[in-house]
């Protein structure tokens, strides 16, 4: 009949809700809880989670939203609000970089080998040490998986489940906050490399750049965790660790 309410899906309910909830905020709370979030990303030294930043701000805000507005207002300041997958971090605007780095010792660059390493991890994670020398066609020293692991960006994620149970590889949320990444989604595709002149122009014309995958801590249907005792009997090194020589 007109005028009777039909009944909402429970979803929809849900939602409406939710909807109602946020918009019973006053524009006061809601100014609180920016600068609540803004003070705890500053603040940081390291990216800020959306879980943490979500226990410290009056229930029931959106926080990807909130954040979302936070880094709208950024835009074109000197310092912008940028995500490192779901985390969110202060970061000097690109087009700045450069007066921050005037008479800066220029820092040791990486050899080809380590780039072309890092690349492939990236790319083709998560990936063991074989696969990765069958890729480049030549072998891979310790020594260049250890700069990767020192400097952050590369991480053991666990074993894989095949004859000789050889350990799996892939990138950290340092290397996605160092490159500028929000996800590893985001690294550049086939024609994106060839206009920055990164590709030869002889390359096979079927030549393909994977699809890069998630780098999340959730380990593949064909991956088992690293236990404390894999890393004590391998000699493994850890993000951040010191080397033995």
């Amino acid at each position: 009949m007109i005028g009777e309410r039909e009944d909402l899906p429970e979803e929809t309910e849900a939602e409406t809700a939710d909807a109602q909830q946020s918009a019973s905020f006053s524009p006061e709370l809601k100014l609180e809880a920016e600068r609540i979030a803004e003070a705890l990303v500053f603040a940081s030294s390291e990216p800020v989670s959306e879980g943490y930043i979500e226990e410290r701000i009056p229930n029931g805000i959106d926080v990807p939203e909130l954040m979302q507005s936070l880094k709208t207002q950024y835009e074109n300041r000197g310092v912008n609000l940028v995500r490192v997958e779901d985390h969110w971090a202060f970061r000097t605007a690109p087009d700045l970089s450069f007066v921050l780095h005037r008479g800066e010792r220029e820092a040791r660059k990486l050899s080809r080998a380590a780039l072309e390493v890092l690349a492939i991890i990236a790319y083709h994670q998560p990936v063991t040490r074989a696969e990765i020398e069958e890729i480049r066609g030549v072998q891979t020293s310790k020594g260049t998986l250890d700069v990767l692991m020192e400097a952050g960006w590369v991480r053991f994620r666990g074993r894989r489940r095949s004859p000789g149970r050889p350990v799996t590889m892939g990138t950290t949320r340092s290397f996605l906050d160092h490159f500028g990444l929000e996800e590893v989604r985001d690294l550049p595709g086939l024609e994106e490399l060839r206009g920055a002149g990164l590709l030869s122009g002889r390359i096979p014309p079927d030549f393909q750049i994977p699809l890069p995958l998630n780098d999340d801590d959730d380990l593949e249907e064909n991956e088992d965790p690293l236990s404390a005792a894999d890393i004590e009997e391998l000699g493994l090194l850890t993000p951040g660790s010191k080397h033995d020589e």
